[in-house]
């Protein structure tokens, strides 16, 4: 896998309940050999109604990008009001290697 295709920059819809939110995101996937399964997260930008979720406890989430989705879960936000991301499993975005 190439750090091209380990990273993901640009837009994803994160969805969390009834409400979806389009927001830049900043992503990577790496492969755990001893779990023998990817694992993957990073950034969501600022965004009002993103926080406001988070906010009012929703953590479980879907991240879609282009024509695929994976579920995610939301982390604190940093001191800049981005959320972090985490997934276990498939990227939501077209990595080398079949992720």
């Amino acid at each position: 896998m190439s750090d091209a295709d380990e990273e993901y920059r640009g837009e994803a819809v994160i969805r969390a309940g009834d409400t979806a939110v389009s927001v830049a995101v900043r992503l990577s996937v790496r492969f755990e050999p001893v779990e023998g399964r990817y694992r993957w997260g990073g950034r969501a930008a600022p965004d009002e109604t993103l926080s406001a979720q988070l906010r009012s406890g929703a953590r479980e989430v879907t991240v879609r990008i282009g024509d695929r989705e994976a579920p995610a879960r939301l982390g604190e936000p940093d001191p800049w009001g981005g959320v972090r991301l985490t997934g276990t499993g498939r990227p939501p975005w077209r990595a080398a290697g079949g992720a």
